[in-house]
């Protein structure tokens, strides 16, 4: 499928995706809004937006954290709670997401953000904090669904840690602390592409800065903060603890920040 889209003729199928998701207003948002500029469909599928049409909540305070992407989000204090409410894989550990026992410990009674991205929206994540880098690990995988139904079924694969992703160790420069930020291939996509330079080690980011794109398919970016880092939302925990369910966000928006 991504050499398909990687074809010039793929061209032809970006107008019927922007009629069947009604995305056309949105495309002017986007650096190209012409979907005539792109070469093919991946290239359109990872279309970059402009950055003033994604403000970055309280931009002012960086002990606040924003949403990774425009996407679909649940949001736990705790990884207990996680995989209480919501991830159901069998045998879920940060152990296993990261496939380091002394990274996972650090994390451990810590909180996790999961932004789930539809293939309607836009597919590029961003920093959730000011921050720099420590090191990117790759870890190999398969390419299992991240929707819902396949997180939610107990006894099933633990999909986030059977699928293909990276695993983006932050020193966060407001309290020093790090911050783990994991983007998840997913049925459809092969590709986790970072921008030029951003996995070097000590590079510096923003909150909000965009890290990298994924092409076609669904995908997700989970966020893990070490214990006490950060204070989440209330709405946004209510709704994934109470309500089960998940809350449409876009990137920047506000969610949580440290006491």
């Amino acid at each position: 499928m991504g050499k398909s889209y990687d074809a010039p003729e793929s061209k032809a199928h970006i107008k019927p995706f922007l009629d069947s998701f009604q995305l056309w207003e949105t495309m002017n948002e986007m650096v190209k809004p012409d979907p005539d500029q792109y070469a093919n469909f991946n290239e359109f599928f990872a279309r970059e937006i402009r950055p003033e049409a994604r403000p970055i909540h309280e931009p002012d305070d960086d002990l606040v954290t924003s949403s990774p992407a425009d996407c679909r989000l649940t949001a736990f204090p705790t990884i207990d709670l996680a995989t209480k409410y919501w991830i159901k894989g069998f045998g879920f550990t940060l152990e296993k997401l990261f496939e380091d026992a002394e990274l996972a410990k650090y994390f451990d009674g810590g909180s996790i953000v999961i932004a789930r991205l539809a293939p309607q929206d836009y597919h590029r994540w961003h920093s959730p904090i000011t921050g720099t880098v420590d090191y990117v690990k790759k870890i190999p995988g398969t390419y299992y669904t991240v929707n819902p139904q396949g997180i939610n079924e107990s006894g099933v694969l633990d999909v986030f840690a059977e699928n293909r992703r990276d695993v983006m160790v932050m020193h966060r420069t407001a309290t020093g602390n790090k911050v783990a930020v994991v983007p998840v291939g997913a049925m459809l996509v092969g590709s986790i592409q970072w921008n030029p330079g951003m996995e070097e080690p000590g590079r510096a980011m923003k909150r909000g800065e965009c890290q990298g794109a994924f092409q076609y398919g669904g995908s997700t970016v989970i966020v893990a903060y070490p214990k006490g880092e950060v204070t989440l939302d209330e709405d946004l925990v209510r709704n994934s603890c109470d309500q089960k369910c998940e809350t449409l966000m876009r990137v920047g928006w506000r969610v949580g920040s440290k006491s």
